[in-house]
């Protein structure tokens, strides 16, 4: 299956910031591939845990290289990963995470295409103590594709990020992760690589996804949704042509729609704005209006108790 010296192409890049009580797993998982990765390289973006306590295990060690620094956020502390990684290909990994023993071996192959810029798979959830959690069918948006992927991704990020593999060279003709962002930093990335390269996904769990623990950071709402519009308007303006002008009014519709959902424990005047907003975008699109209609009945249920 695998090309000759195929195991020295991957560089598996694992970044930390006080996760060090899951540290240890996540290397794990990734030492049991079986096809074994070309080396493992460990960021700690200024861990005040037991992380070093950890790493101190792997110091010195074939295959590792260990980089500490002063927390500089997420998108720093990947780059920094990347510069220091030495393999044809370089895969991602939160340390909160765990990788499936085959990622490896199911997603190198595919790179004897050299279209291919950006391998991924589906997912698999746990919460904090490992235990398996099912989580609802995902919507339509966010099932995956294959090929030149712009137009869906614009939509919503379908892609697991830490489930991904990505050739290097593409990922630095790329520009890496713009650290100016907070949040949201792997769907630009894949939004800029999805302009001129292919994508292909394996339709098996590879990635095990941690949910529901403290300190999570995709618990906030707010700075994800500015950084959400930082995202898209920057796109289009770097890339102008590149989408239909339907596909960026059903991105916004779907984008305001989801604000609106998300929005209603906050208020229902707020999430009513959102999905106006939405029907701005899109007015033949059913279900701003279905959810405008859910809006009513919930600001008629007080009155109807008292």
């Amino acid at each position: 299956m695998n090309s000759p010296g195929a195991t020295n192409r991957v560089s598996a890049i694992i970044t930390c910031y006080n996760y060090g009580n899951y540290l240890e797993g996540c290397i794990q998982s990734v030492l049991a591939q079986t096809v074994p990765v070309h080396e493992i390289v460990i960021v700690d973006d200024g861990s005040t845990d037991d992380t070093e306590t950890v790493l101190q295990h792997y110091e010195g060690r074939d295959r590792f290289v260990i980089i500490r620094q002063h927390n500089q956020g997420q998108a720093h502390a990947k780059n920094e990963g990347a510069r220091h990684a030495s393999g044809e290909l370089i895969a991602f990994l939160d340390a909160d995470d765990r990788w499936d023993p085959s990622k490896n071996a199911l997603q190198l192959p595919i790179f004897d295409d050299p279209s291919i810029a950006v391998v991924y798979s589906h997912v698999r959830y746990i919460d904090e103590h490992d235990a398996p959690i099912q989580l609802p069918p995902a919507v339509p948006q966010l099932s995956a594709r294959r090929g030149r992927v712009t137009g869906p991704l614009f939509i919503d990020n379908f892609i697991p990020f830490s489930s991904a593999m990505i050739q290097r060279t593409k990922f630095e003709a790329a520009g890496g992760f713009d650290e100016s962002l907070r949040m949201g930093i792997d769907w630009d990335l894949w939004l800029r690589l999805s302009v001129e390269n292919a994508f292909e996904f394996v339709p098996q769990p590879l990635l095990i996804y941690r949910v529901g623990h403290p300190g999570q950071m995709s618990k906030n709402r707010e700075t994800r949704q500015l950084c959400s519009d930082r995202i898209m308007a920057k796109f289009l303006e770097q890339n102008p042509g590149v989408l239909a002008p339907a596909v960026v009014k059903r991105a916004y519709a779907y984008t305001f729609v989801n604000r609106a959902y998300a929005a209603r424990d906050s208020g229902l005047s707020a999430s009513n704005r959102w999905l106006i907003r939405a029907i701005g975008q899109q007015p033949m699109w059913w279900r701003p209006y279905r959810e405008l209609a859910k809006n009513a009945v919930l600001a008629l249920l007080p009155r109807a108790r008292s």
